[in-house]
């Protein structure tokens, strides 16, 4: 069995925190960049070339790709050969945030109560996903989540006879009513099947692939190229100001689920899709 220190934990986090923040990955670079040479609106040229230069400085200058520093929403892979000594695993990995979020100036922006509203001073509570696999390793995957484009995500149980017509119609619509407000060009997650939350987790989940990588089944990646067409047919263009790119990429996951339920649920990135990882 594999001893892992909670300290580990901690640094591993940390780093990831500012990583994140800092350094938009080469996937979602690469993406800014087709959409730049696929842009034929001027406005929303200028826009992705502004884009790519903050990156640019953000990434030379360890400062944040955007104010919004997040949610930190950490993915955790936990191998069952693994042990955890020296502290609390979701204590060290709250610490981790903590430490990160303090040390790196980065926005905090939880609230303890969501309704008194009085910020913890430290961006945590991070929420926190773990699954327990083969193994004696620990993949941490830190993704933070802004909220103007959180705000924007939606599930709906549809009517298993809606079938995949009604989920291209839900997709589009909840693009659609999001508008300008999660920052266009955007990463559309999406999840289809399971339960009520379920499906709410899994077009989370969708939005850590690396952008424009199909998924493993040919009628969901052909699902997928129809509904960024349908998506960038509807003109809101980067930063809502009008264009041909809205999204530069939609996901989709799926889970089996119920004979009488459709579970789908949106979940839509801003042009800051962060996320970072590090196995111990």
């Amino acid at each position: 069995m594999k001893i892992i220190h909670a300290a580990e934990i901690v640094e591993a986090v940390a780093g990831l925190c500012q990583e994140a923040n800092f350094n938009l990955g080469h996937d979602m670079l690469e993406g800014l960049q087709r959409a730049y040479e696929q842009e034929v609106s001027i406005n929303g040229k200028e826009i992705i070339k502004q884009l790519l230069a903050n990156a640019e400085i953000a990434r030379e200058e360890k400062i944040p790709i955007c104010q919004d520093t997040g949610f930190t929403v950490v993915f955790v892979e936990l191998g069952q050969d693994v042990r955890v000594v020296g502290g609390d695993f979701y204590g060290a990995i709250n610490e981790g945030v903590r430490k990160g979020y303090t040390e790196g100036y980065l926005r905090k922006s939880i609230v303890s109560h969501p309704l008194e509203r009085e910020n913890t001073g430290d961006n945590t509570p991070a929420v926190i996903h773990t699954k327990i696999v083969p193994g004696e390793n620990i993949r941490l995957i830190v993704a933070p989540k802004g909220g103007g484009s959180e705000n924007m995500s939606a599930v709906k149980m549809l009517k298993p006879s809606e079938g995949v017509q009604g989920l291209k119609k839900f997709v589009v619509e909840v693009v659609k009513a999001a508008g300008p407000n999660p920052c266009p060009p955007v990463v559309v997650g999406v999840g289809a099947g399971g339960t009520f939350e379920k499906a709410a987790q899994l077009s989370k989940e969708a939005l850590l692939r690396d952008l424009g990588k199909e998924s493993q089944y040919p009628d969901i990646a052909k699902l997928e190229k129809e509904l960024l067409d349908e998506i960038n047919r509807l003109g809101i263009g980067p930063q809502g100001l009008g264009g041909r790119i809205t999204a530069l990429a939609v996901h989709i996951e799926i889970y089996p689920t119920h004979i009488a339920s459709l579970p789908v649920a949106v979940n839509i990135n801003c042009h800051a899709a962060r996320h970072k990882e590090a196995v111990l």
